[in-house]
């Protein structure tokens, strides 16, 4: 099994683009939100899917690193809570199409995002980017708030610095071939 800093360096290769992962912050929550409410509209029981989604993704999470599977396991509840709440309020076919139109605009952002980035999403390569992207968009948040450095050291000695705008061009760690945005 890859380590926390190897799924997200591998990840981290498609986004450099400052601008791809400003849509990122976007764009995933909103896929994430999507599919879980499109499996809330499912009930087993008292509980909708939704729930066992959660769960089943955070125990991953929290199987690559507690600290951030922690924070994961908070936003997916938050999500499931506000699933059950708009499934609740509109009924299971409101939801669901609910569901699939935010699906689609967050998938809409997050191609766009890819467009400045000049390169396919991860996904495409690798499908455990699909379970990657949310992790990923939290770490990048916690970037921004000066936490796990060392997690942003080990991942920018291997793939460069954020730039400013990547179009395509390959990486070339140490030496990018764009100002870097400075964010350390």
């Amino acid at each position: 099994m890859r380590t926390t800093e190897e799924l997200l360096t591998q990840y981290a290769a498609y986004h450099r683009d400052r601008r791809n992962i400003a849509t990122h912050f976007l764009g995933v929550p909103i896929i994430v939100f999507s599919v879980i409410l499109g499996f809330a509209q499912i009930l087993v029981g008292p509980i909708h899917l939704g729930w066992v989604l959660v769960l089943t993704a955070s125990a991953y999470y929290l199987s690559l690193d507690r600290q951030l599977g922690l924070l994961m396991f908070g936003f997916l509840a938050l999500c499931a809570v506000v699933a059950s709440v708009v499934s609740f309020k509109t009924g299971w076919v409101t939801g669901l199409g609910i569901a699939v139109v935010l699906f689609v605009v967050g998938w809409a952002i997050q191609f766009v995002g890819h467009q400045y980035e000049g390169l396919k999403p991860a996904f495409v390569d690798d499908l455990i980017g699909l379970a990657v992207g949310p992790l990923f968009v939290l770490v990048e948040f916690l970037f921004l708030l000066k936490m796990r450095q060392d997690l942003k050291r080990y991942i920018e000695t291997r793939v460069g610095p954020t730039l400013a705008a990547r179009n395509g061009q390959p990486l070339t760690p140490g030496q990018p071939t764009t100002k870097p945005v400075t964010t350390s």
